[in-house]
């Protein structure tokens, strides 16, 4: 640091005596130069010679003299000396050895712009009301279906409100809001959100979804997150269908450190899910991460096959302890869709909620809980591994309300 600044010091004082020097010699030059001949005036028109013009004053270059350019270079010498100074006295925090740095956790606050801005135009309308009435209600109503909450939940939701108010005996509009607000946290705060893993064998987190959900990437930010709590992890290219997918998840296990099995194009994602928990076992890794095909719900066939790779890979040596459907929070009740019937298919322990930080309305996490029973255990706030974060139901809420 301090030698970079002395250059750069060095380097500003140079240019400045540098570029005195260089117009000295241009100025004595101009100097020496003979002016030229101005063009002769034209005659009017009585052969008369008019008055000549009188000549301009000529502009000389300002050119700094020898003791400002010595008074400039020692004021930036000075400022150099200043901030190494500073830079002497900052305290310099080292990682302990063998630790790296850690990543700053983005926050829910900063990611959830637009479903916040949603909810708070409805929210703004309630509480400007002086006392809870009709339109308070259906203010409510409408506010929680356009947020993708969906018919069911919000049903409920406000069945309870209601019976809350006359019991507690709430007022006002902005007590009335408060109660939505605690509900909320209150029925997401019941799901056990954790990730399973029984030690002792290879366990294995089977990821499920359709299309263009971002499962490929979920496995490698998962991974990610997996090694660096120090766990093993053995990444299974299953999905044989989709081109260039085992290409994709072989660059994030070389980014992550994750070791990649994978089978032949087209090939049967069973066997890609058996030969990595037999490799696991062989060397003794902690977890297997699955992808499969993104398989599309309304194809019986293909729900048939996923039931088989999830039975091939809960076979011994490995045990199948999380199968995470990855859905897509912009998609809303779409989503919902896709969870009944994955989890019909393969019995669903969690959802992992894709760009959360997008255009989602954010009230599908309600409704998959509502309806389902399902946790949503981690969700993604961003494009980076860093941005796939565990679902905290109260910041999410005090986000979704600020």
């Amino acid at each position: 640091m301090e030698i970079v600044l002395g250059l750069l010091a060095v380097l500003v004082v140079s240019g400045l005596v540098a570029a005195f020097i260089a117009a000295r010699p241009r100025r004595r030059n101009a100097e020496l130069e003979p002016p030229s001949a101005p063009p002769l005036p034209p005659k009017a028109e009585n052969g008369s010679a008019p008055a000549a013009p009188k000549p301009a004053k000529a502009r000389r270059p300002q050119i700094p003299s020898e003791e400002e350019l010595a008074r400039q270079a020692a004021e930036v010498v000075a400022e150099a000396e200043a901030v190494l100074a500073g830079a002497r006295e900052a305290p310099v925090i080292e990682p302990e050895p063998g630790e790296a740095p850690a990543a700053l956790k983005p926050r829910f606050r900063d990611r959830i712009g637009k479903a916040r801005g949603l909810l708070a135009g409805y929210l703004g309308s309630v509480r400007s009301r002086t006392k809870i009435d009709d339109e308070s209600w259906e203010e409510l109503e409408e506010a929680l279906i356009r947020a993708d909450v969906g018919i069911t939940a919000t049903t409920a939701l406000l069945d309870q409100l209601r019976a809350q108010v006359k019991a507690e005996g709430i007022q006002t509009s902005e007590a009335l809001v408060d109660a939505l607000k605690d509900n909320l946290k209150k029925r997401l705060s019941i799901a056990d959100r954790t990730l399973r893993i029984e030690p002792g064998q290879p366990n294995v987190w089977l990821f499920v979804g359709v299309n263009g959900v971002g499962k490929t990437t979920t496995i490698g930010k998962v991974g990610h997150l997996q090694i660096a709590e120090g766990r093993t992890v053995i990444m299974a290219a299953g999905d044989t269908f989709r081109a260039a997918a085992a290409e994709q998840l072989e660059l994030w296990s070389k980014r992550v450190g994750a070791t990649l099995v994978r089978g032949n194009e087209g090939g049967d994602p069973g066997a890609v899910v058996f030969d990595a928990v037999e490799r696991a076992a062989a060397r003794q890794t902690d977890l297997v991460l699955a992808d499969t095909a993104g398989r599309l719900h309304t194809k019986v066939n293909l729900m048939e096959e996923l039931k088989k790779v999830r039975r091939v890979a809960d076979k011994p040596p490995g045990k199948v302890t999380e199968v995470l459907l990855v859905i897509d929070a912009t998609t809303g009740q779409n989503g919902l869709v896709q969870a009944k019937q994955f989890t019909e298919a393969v019995e669903v322990t969690g959802v992992v909620l894709t760009k959360l930080d997008g255009t989602a309305k954010g009230g599908i996490v309600l409704a998959i809980q509502n309806d389902l029973g399902i946790p949503i255990k981690l969700v993604g706030l961003g494009e980076t591994a860093d941005d796939l974060v565990p679902f905290d139901p109260d910041e999410f809420i005090d986000a979704l309300f600020a």
